[in-house]
């Protein structure tokens, strides 16, 4: 037997370009991810509201996978991936559209539909272009691939946060909430003006991602991607698929996992622009810079975790990372100063294998399930709805004394992050000691 029957390439050189379109949509979606988590204190500048009010920003932008992806999930297996490709960039692009319309009625409410139909096109999305990559290749190089896949993500996340810095929050009317609040009371109509104009800032970028968005849905229609094992089987067994799901305990623990995932992962993006500012006194688009120096710490540590799986259990590997990130938690809540700020940014470099490594593991083996399986794993995802509201909560409270130390409230939100990382932890141990024979 050659070295290449042994060893099977992560990607066949046939599929190649096929391959290189659908990862090109991991930097799609991760674009929109990282433009909207700023936005969550932006919208508490620009409307004078609570932490937990701007946090349904992402409530918004999260619960739109949790919603769609069962439907999303139900519609590839009647139809196909690419059919699933098309329907999450026509709703993508739509959302980004809804933009418009939303600042001109200055109302939050309309942004948070904006945002939700944005993301019943990413569940679409990645509901789709997670399984169909796993599937482009032998099954015992699948996490890899994935892996690689993923390690795209964070280049349009960093991308996204560029654009929210340099083209939203820098052009963003400098006033502090004081002197908002001080001028919607002296002067109303000069308050309404200038929320107008920042809405407006905040516009232009989505319309500009819409468009983009509607010409790379042009450029799938009109490509041919490959059909995969078990594509052609449309067939929706969806009680028997759920009954087989369920019974899977490595799948169950799997997504339970991965929405404390994406919920550490969201809480720890969206609210560093706070903590930079509420705990060090730092301008918006500076937390934004420290934010950007924790994607590019992500997307370093991506490449190479993926390179690190080689030599070390998926499972073994996560456990040290979740480890390591509950203990930069407690530098972040604990430190003083610019510690603690330098402990949330090292934090990326922990979180950055988690998601598609847990993705891989619990879809492992599981066939033609995986279909719906994947829908799961992006319902998940809602663990970003849930959390970084709560976190918000705990932000609008007062300090916490607790005993030795008083924590700010910013500081005290982190304890959320950080029970994520036990739980992401206890999966990465059961994964390597208890369903390790499962996963070989």
């Amino acid at each position: 037997m050659n070295q290449s029957e042994q060893h099977p390439p992560v990607v066949a050189r046939e599929i190649l370009l096929p391959f290189i379109l659908v990862t090109s949509l991991f930097a799609l979606w991760g674009f929109a991810n990282d433009i909207t988590n700023p936005m969550v204190a932006a919208f508490k500048n620009i409307l004078l509201i609570s932490n937990f009010q701007s946090s349904l920003v992402q409530f918004a932008f999260y619960g739109g996978y949790c919603v769609m992806a069962i439907p999303a999930a139900l519609f590839i297996k009647r139809f196909s991936y690419k059919a699933g490709i098309l329907m999450g960039l026509a709703l993508y692009s739509a959302g980004c559209f809804l933009f418009a319309p939303a600042g001109w009625m200055m109302a939050f409410w309309a942004f948070l539909i904006a945002y939700f139909v944005m993301t019943c096109g990413l569940s679409f999305l990645e509901t789709s272009a997670n399984p169909y990559v796993l599937a482009m290749g032998a099954e015992e190089n699948a996490t890899r691939r994935l892996n690689f896949a993923q390690a795209f993500n964070p280049l349009g996340s960093l991308t996204g946060m560029l654009v929210a810095k340099n083209m939203i929050l820098r052009h963003l009317n400098p006033a502090t909430e004081a002197e908002r609040r001080q001028i919607l009371a002296s002067a109303p109509e000069q308050f309404q003006q200038i929320a107008k104009q920042d809405l407006d800032v905040i516009i232009g970028p989505y319309l500009g991602l819409g468009v983009v968005v509607l010409l790379v849905f042009i450029l799938f229609l009109v490509s041919r991607l490959p059909r995969v094992a078990g594509e052609d089987h449309r067939r929706v067994d969806f009680l028997g698929t759920v009954k087989r799901l369920v019974r899977n305990g490595r799948y169950i623990e799997g997504v339970v996992a991965q929405a404390f995932y994406v919920g550490v992962q969201i809480m720890c993006w969206t609210f560093i622009i706070q903590y930079a500012e509420n705990e060090l006194g730092l301008k918006k688009e500076i937390g934004q810079w420290y934010n950007m120096i924790a994607m590019t710490t992500f997307v370093s540590f991506r490449f190479i975790c993926t390179y690190l799986l080689k030599f070390f259990s998926p499972g073994g590997l996560l456990l040290s990372l979740a480890t390591g990130g509950g203990v930069l938690i407690l530098g972040t809540m604990f430190l003083k100063g610019m510690a603690g700020l330098y402990c949330l940014v090292a934090v990326s470099a922990c979180m950055s294998l988690m998601f598609p490594t847990i993705y891989g593991i619990a879809l492992k083996g599981l066939g033609d399930d995986a279909k719906l399986g994947a829908a799961g794993l992006i319902m998940a995802i809602g663990g970003g709805a849930i959390m970084p509201p709560l976190q918000g909560w705990v932000m609008d409270q007062g300090p916490v004394n607790l005993g030795l130390t008083v924590l700010s409230s910013t500081r005290a939100s982190f304890v959320l992050p950080l029970l994520c990382f036990v739980v992401i932890a206890v999966y990465g141990f059961r994964t390597s000691k208890i369903h390790g024979h499962h996963y070989t």
